[in-house]
């Protein structure tokens, strides 16, 4: 049994997609538009395989020998992390997942008071670090809960350490997962711990994601049914609420993710590394940070080109995206966009390959197990 590597770097989109209107999305093109905010990208690990053959970007040439490379697509609605993941392996919504622009409605707020036993203050979209800035103080003196939302399908409550002890967060926020169901089941609900005295309040590390179950099978059931191991790096353990994978490996940002996924080469010998790089997206990207954003993916990029030197004759690397957060946006929200694709194995074609995110997983099980899924979307590219 062979083994595969998927690495999500996250919100890096390469192109409106054609409903991309309708989501307020048009134009939207992350690395193009980010290329020209910086003045050319700087990724010669990621330019060597080809991502400046799948789109013109500004400082990546085309590759004259490209890996398979091309742009893929979602079939289901919706620009939401959970469902972009969901998709890669196979899972398609049936329906956009709910979202909340003018926060939660009565009933909902009603509902969540009784099951997590708490009280609520803001119920609003905000920014994650915003909100505490402007909520914090009263949450300290009332011990309300802050409870906010965003452009995404998620339902955020955000806790001082002082005043609500991490478990006790962490229970609510549980509390309010198995509370949001029906038309009102989100893709995910966050803790969110933070620390400090007014005017100088900060998030710490212990985010938790609960996130909604997949609505259907995925590639990592199959995978699993093979006798693949699953090795979840970062927030995907989180975003398929554990179904589907063996071993979770924490990481909060990405050089843990980096780091764990850098072990995982060297002493995993057989199945899935599935990997998620959040920084793209949830540091630098909503905050329209091109400069951050580019030193992420360069760091992304010397990750990439130490990858490399570790490939066996038996291993399959793909670098992908779940959607765009375009930093010209009119909104800090994600957008509507193609992922890339740049796939390298022993012996692996040189081609161009424009399909759906579900190929991603199918070309995982093909490499890993031999066989394909005929019940689950996607085709490999391999």
């Amino acid at each position: 049994m062979r083994r595969a590597t998927v690495v999500v770097m996250d919100g890096c989109g390469v192109g409106a997609l054609p409903d991309a209107a309708a989501y307020g999305d048009a134009g939207a093109n992350t690395l193009g538009h980010l290329a020209e905010r910086v003045g050319g990208l700087r990724l010669p690990a990621l330019e060597r395989l080809g991502l400046g053959s799948i789109v013109s970007l500004s400082g990546v040439a085309p590759a004259p020998a490209p890996v398979v490379h091309g742009r893929l697509r979602p079939l289901g609605p919706g620009k939401e992390s959970t469902t972009g993941h969901w998709e890669l392996m196979g899972v398609v919504p049936a329906r956009a997942l709910p979202t909340y622009p003018e926060g939660f409605p009565p009933e909902v707020v009603r509902a969540l008071e009784e099951a997590s036993g708490s009280r609520f203050c803001c119920n609003r979209p905000f920014s994650g670090t915003e909100v505490i800035e402007a909520y914090g103080r009263h949450h300290l003196e009332t011990g309300e809960l802050i409870l906010y939302t965003s452009a995404d399908s998620v339902l955020q409550i955000a806790a001082h350490v002082d005043r609500v002890p991490e478990p006790e967060l962490y229970a609510a926020c549980l509390a309010a997962r198995h509370a949001m169901t029906g038309e009102h089941a989100v893709g995910r609900v966050i803790a969110r711990p933070f620390e400090g005295a007014p005017g100088a309040f900060r998030r710490r590390e212990g985010r938790r994601d609960y996130s909604l179950h997949p609505p259907a099978r995925s590639y990592l059931d199959e995978l699993q049914d093979a006798g693949a191991p699953v090795h979840g790096v970062g927030k995907i353990h989180d975003l398929f609420a554990g179904v589907g994978v063996d071993v979770k490996h924490a990481a909060a940002g990405n050089a843990a993710g980096i780091a764990a996924t850098t072990r995982l080469l060297r002493e995993l010998h057989s199945g899935l590394i599935f990997v998620n790089l959040v920084e793209t997206d949830q540091v630098y990207g909503h905050r329209h940070d091109v400069e951050g954003f580019h030193g992420a993916l360069m760091a992304i990029d010397r990750a990439v080109a130490e990858w490399l030197k570790m490939l066996r004759d038996d291993d399959l690397l793909i670098l992908t995206a779940d959607h765009g957060v375009d930093p010209t946006a009119p909104h800090t929200d994600h957008t509507r966009e193609y992922a890339p694709l740049l796939a390298t194995c022993a012996g692996g074609d040189r081609r161009r390959h424009d399909g759906l995110l579900a190929d991603v997983g199918a070309s995982a099980l093909a490499w890993i197990a031999g066989r394909s899924a005929p019940g689950l979307p996607g085709e490999s590219f391999l």
